[in-house]
Formats: C-alpha cells, sequence, structure tokens
C-alpha cells in the first residue's frame, strides 16, 4: 500500500485535475486555504465528486453528493471499485505494470454491487455507477480525505480502500492524481516525520529495523534502544489506572477535553502518580499537571513547520516570550541536562541542520540557508534536489519513505465492517463530530481570540428539520443527548445539512462537548478513535 501517510501530490495538482473527489472532509470549514484551490478548479472546469453524509458548503459546489452512511465508506468504495471491474472500466494497462494483489480485490469487490450495497450506505445504486463511469472517463482525479475517513473503528482500512480506488483508475504518481490526506492539526506532518510515533524513529524508519536501531544508537549516542512498538494514547492512558504507566508528560496537547468519553480519562489523569505539561495557555488538561512548563508560541521562536503537502516552511520569531515562557526545545534541553546529558544544539537551526535533516534520507537535501529562500516539498536527498512534487513516479523506486515496496503497489482487499456502536431502539441516533470554522480544536488558542467568542460561544447541535419537528423544538431550544457514557444539554440549530437521523456536534468547548458522548472505541491497528459515529438518545424538554 501508499506509504507514510502524507499527501502524495501537491496544492498546485489541485487544479490540474479533472475530476476531484473530496471524502469525508469538510475542508471549508476545516482546511479553507485548500478548499479555495478546490473552489478554483471548479471555476475553471474540474468536476467536484463529494462523499459525505452531511450536505456541507463544499456540496454547494459539487457536480455530485453521494449521501452515504455514516461508517459505510468501505462498502461504498467497494461498490464503485465493482463498477469499474464488472464494466471493464479500470486502468488495465496501469494495474498490470504497478499494482499486485489485483485478483484478491475483484473477489472482494464483486461480493459489493451497487444495488446490495446501497442497503448498507443508502447511496442509490444510480449514483454509484454514474460516479464510477464519471472516475474513470475524467482523469487525473485526484482523492482528498480527512477525518471524516480515519477517525472510524475501520479507519485504516477507509485508507486502504481510498488507496485502492487511486491504484485502479490508474491515478497514484500522476500530476492532478494522488491520495491526499488533509492533516487535522497545524504540523502534524512535521511531527510524524520527527518520530511522533510509537513505531518510529524520525524518517519513518521503523523500531524494529535492527538497521535503523543502529543508525539511530550511534546518532543519539546510546547503547540500546528497544525494538518494539511504544504505547498510544489510548494505552497511556489506561496505563494511568493501571500504573504501568507512573509518569504522563503532556507536550501541546489537551487531552482531558480532546479525547473521546472524557469521564474516563478525566479519571485516568486523575490516577497520574506524576504529570508534566508544556503549554502556552492553561487548559482543562494542566488541572491535573504537578509541574506546567510555560511554553513560547509558534510566533516567539523560529523553527519550522511541515505541512499536509509535505512542505517545510520556515518559521520565524516576531515577538518574544511573554514572561518566563521559553521555546520547547529549550525546554526538553534543560530537563536532559538535570538528568545527566548534554546537548550541543542550542538554537532551532542547530537542532535541523546537525539533528533532524542529517539522520533523514528524505530531508538530507533541506538546510536552514535553503529554506531563508524556499520553502521544500520532501524527498529532499541532497542539496540540489529542487524537491518532490508529486511521490511515487520518478523517486519510487529510490526512497524507502515513498515507494512502491519493490517497485510494485499492494491492493489490500478489505470487506465492510460496521461502526463499534450503531443505532437502536435506547439510542436511535447517530452522533458525529467535526469542528466549526470559529474556533479551533478545543479553543485553547481561539478562546483566547478577542472576537471569536462573539460568533460562537458555547457548543451547539446540528439536527434535520424533520428529526426537530417529530420532537417538537426548533432552533436556540435547549435540548439533551445521552450516550452509554454521559449525557449533556446544549442548544439545538435545525438544519438541512444533517440528514434525518444523525445529529451532529463539535468539541470546542468544555461544557456541553461532544467528547462527553463519544465512543472510546478504536481502530485496531491505528488506535484512532471512532468520533465519528456512537449511538444517541435525544431528549425534549431536557431532563
Amino acid at each position: 500500500m501508499l506509504g507514510s501517510g502524507a499527501m502524495s501530490n501537491s496544492f498546485e495538482d489541485i487544479e490540474k485535475a479533472k475530476t476531484i473527489l473530496v471524502i469525508g472532509s469538510n475542508m471549508t470549514v476545516a482546511h479553507p486555504v485548500v478548499a479555495t484551490f478546490v473552489h478554483n478548479a471548479v471555476q475553471n472546469g474540474s468536476k467536484l465528486v463529494v462523499i459525505d453524509p452531511r450536505a456541507t458548503k463544499l456540496t454547494e459546489w459539487a457536480d455530485m453528493h453521494l449521501r452515504l452512511k455514516v461508517g459505510s465508506d468501505v462498502a461504498l468504495i467497494n461498490s464503485i471499485m465493482n463498477v469499474l471491474i464488472a464494466e471493464g472500466l479500470y486502468d488495465k494497462q496501469y494495474v498490470e505494470q504497478w499494482a499486485d494483489g489485483f485478483a484478491e480485490l475483484k473477489e472482494t469487490v464483486l461480493r459489493y454491487p451497487p444495488e446490495d450495497t446501497e442497503k448498507i450506505t443508502g447511496v442509490p445504486a444510480e449514483q454509484v455507477v454514474s460516479l464510477a463511469r464519471l472516475l474513470a472517463q475524467s482523469k487525473p482525479a485526484m482523492l482528498m480525505y480527512t477525518l471524516g475517513i480515519t477517525e472510524h473503528t475501520s479507519g485504516v482500512h477507509n485508507v486502504f480502500s481510498c488507496a485502492n480506488l487511486q491504484l485502479l483508475l490508474g491515478n497514484i504518481g500522476v500530476p492532478g492524481g494522488g491520495v491526499n490526506p488533509l492533516r487535522g492539526q497545524n504540523n502534524v506532518q512535521g511531527a510524524c516525520d520527527a518520530g511522533a510515533l510509537p513505531d518510529s524513529f524520525p524518517g519513518y524508519e521503523k523500531v524494529d529495523d535492527p538497521v535503523a536501531r543502529r543508525k539511530f544508537q550511534k546518532a543519539w549516542n546510546v547503547s540500546n534502544l528497544l525494538g518494539y512498538e511504544g504505547l498510544r494514547l489510548p494505552a497511556m492512558l489506561e496505563g494511568l489506572k493501571t500504573k504501568k504507566v507512573r509518569a504522563f508528560y503532556v507536550f501541546g496537547e489537551d487531552p482531558a477535553t480532546t479525547e473521546p468519553d472524557m469521564h474516563h480519562v478525566h479519571d485516568c489523569l486523575s490516577s497520574a502518580e506524576f504529570m508534566v505539561c508544556n503549554d502556552i495557555f492553561p487548559t482543562k488538561t494542566t488541572e491535573f499537571a504537578d509541574v506546567v512548563f510555560p511554553s513560547a508560541a509558534w510566533s516567539e521562536d523560529d523553527g519550522t513547520f511541515t505541512n499536509t503537502e509535505r512542505r517545510v516552511n520556515r518559521v520565524r520569531k516576531v515577538s518574544p516570550p511573554p514572561g518566563v515562557a521559553r521555546p520547547n526545545w529549550w525546554i526538553f534541553r534543560e530537563l536532559a541536562k538535570r538528568m545527566g546529558d548534554t546537548w550541543a544544539s542550542s538554537c532551532a537551526k542547530d537542532i535541523w541542520d546537525n539533528e533532524m535533516a542529517p539522520q533523514c534520507s528524505m530531508l538530507n537535501g533541506i538546510t536552514y540557508d535553503r529554506l531563508e529562500k524556499e520553502s521544500l516539498q520532501w524527498p529532499v536527498p541532497h542539496a540540489l534536489h529542487p524537491g518532490t512534487p508529486h511521490l511515487f513516479k520518478d523517486t519510487a523506486h529510490l526512497y524507502r519513505d515513498v515507494r512502491f515496496t519493490q517497485g510494485r503497489a499492494h491492493f489490500k482487499a478489505i470487506d465492510w465492517t460496521p461502526s463499534a456502536e450503531i443505532p437502536d431502539e435506547q439510542y436511535p441516533f447517530v452522533l458525529s463530530t467535526g469542528r466549526r470554522l470559529y474556533h479551533y480544536n478545543c479553543s485553547s488558542q481561539t478562546a483566547n481570540a478577542v472576537g471569536l467568542n462573539d460568533l460562537l460561544s458555547e457548543e451547539i447541535v446540528d439536527i434535520s428539520p424533520e428529526d426537530a419537528k417529530r420532537f417538537g423544538f426548533g432552533t436556540d431550544d435547549m435540548i439533551q443527548l445521552t450516550t452509554r457514557r454521559g449525557s449533556i444539554t446544549v442548544r439545538a440549530k435545525v438544519t438541512d445539512e444533517v440528514p434525518k437521523g444523525m445529529v451532529w456536534m463539535a468539541f470546542h468547548f468544555y461544557k456541553n462537548n461532544s467528547n462527553w458522548l463519544t465512543n472510546s472505541a478504536a481502530d485496531p491497528i491505528s488506535d484512532t478513535a471512532e468520533y465519528k459515529s456512537c449511538a444517541v438518545r435525544i431528549d425534549y424538554p431536557a431532563v
């Protein structure tokens, strides 16, 4: 399958796509800059197809909107591929030359004819057939997705399915094509590149690779690095209760607000024997901490960000940190010093030029001097390399981070599985969650911005006109939502954006946060929680 989770193509490629397929992404809210590229492409003649349970702003620009049921992405994509294979519309030459596993894929997707799959997805069979034919006829097609694909118990399989579809169409390694995840937060890409994953060293070299371990043991001057995957966040939190984890260091994160089933999370955080936080503002998580280190914000220190298209950008200091706040690298270096180790780097430039870039093959050619003049998309293997706008093309056979394994891609045949929690008589609605335009994530930053709270000062819940009429309430009425985790009272917003049987919320505010309700059931491979689907009951008037 495809590599490191980064966009395979570039923003500038969006306008080269004849068709843009957006699935599980409310980009006009969550990624408004990217949405402008899409809007421009549509105005210049590109076809836009949106696959989403909600009628978001993006659907107003779309040629087609497939309004699938929450959690049915794999079944829908399989049914699209069923049409492509059954009607002989897929790119046979590309598949034969570049991909293995086609026979297994074909056997699986032929069990998903659109007429049968309609019962799972809610998408009319004729709409699936029309989309399959459009994708085959209007190439290159770019596929873009966000957390609406990954935040499911089938999240990894959803991503595999997106890759399967693009491989089948021959849209990998071409301008205007590719599989393009839009990262959920700023510099998530850079954090992953730097090794903020439990199974990887910087540059995505795996911890169970003896060669990689020897390399980093030498670079970091240590005698032994463990060769097995570390803990992911759900296991860390649970470990606080069982005492498998006795100390907890939280760096620029607010799990007390952003993790699902907040009652459980707070119980775990309360069990920590010792807890440290680095942050720029007090948060609900810092209330659990024994020590809080005040950190410099992004504009208060030099450094780099790597955005969702793999582009490394310089960030320049524009103002000094307030009070005793210090850059994060400085805090970590001082901790190391007190633990008996002296780190040579004394600024962000030293860290990049002497530690980060030399150890990551995909970054070897990026230096601070180059970044003063230009931003660069990895892989950049040497100082004269211009950067790589398209993965899986001319670099496919050279770099382990981006190549097809052994020079070929591999289809991954996937069957659909339902969400961990589906509606029933006791909890008859589906709750899905996301973000609203005016606030960012848990709003620890945006809630401190003058004016934004005037635009949105509390959580609200979107509900369909049909469901609101049945209960007898309207916009601004207070209703109660209850799941197996808890209850909240929240203001209603009646809107055609959501279909009958579904309610939708964000998690920007602590009070009435959707995460008092969400399910901590997670993808068994990635441990990403199923924020996008759980069963909920509506009570009106609020109990």
